[in-house]
């Protein structure tokens, strides 16, 4: 019988190892990193806003769309 308890103890503590060691530790370093990435990501928008806003959103430069002639039209004839 009290081998039975030992078995059933040493069972017990390989689960608890394995839940430690395969699933809490690494899912608390990967939410660890993931927050990081939030922070990086979220400091560098706000950095390149302040980018925008010093540089100004008007002075980018807009082409204006070619005028097409009516020599440039080729028509489209439909087939039947």
């Amino acid at each position: 019988m009290n081998i039975f308890r030992l078995a059933f103890e040493l069972f017990v503590l390989y689960l608890l190892y394995k839940l430690v060691f395969e699933l809490i530790i690494p899912v608390a370093k990967t939410t660890k990193q993931v927050k990081k990435q939030f922070v990086d990501m979220s400091a560098q928008m706000q950095e390149k806003m302040k980018q925008n806003q010093t540089s100004g959103y008007g002075n980018a430069k807009t082409t204006a769309p070619s005028s097409t002639k009516n020599e440039d039209y080729i028509d489209f004839e439909e087939v039947k």
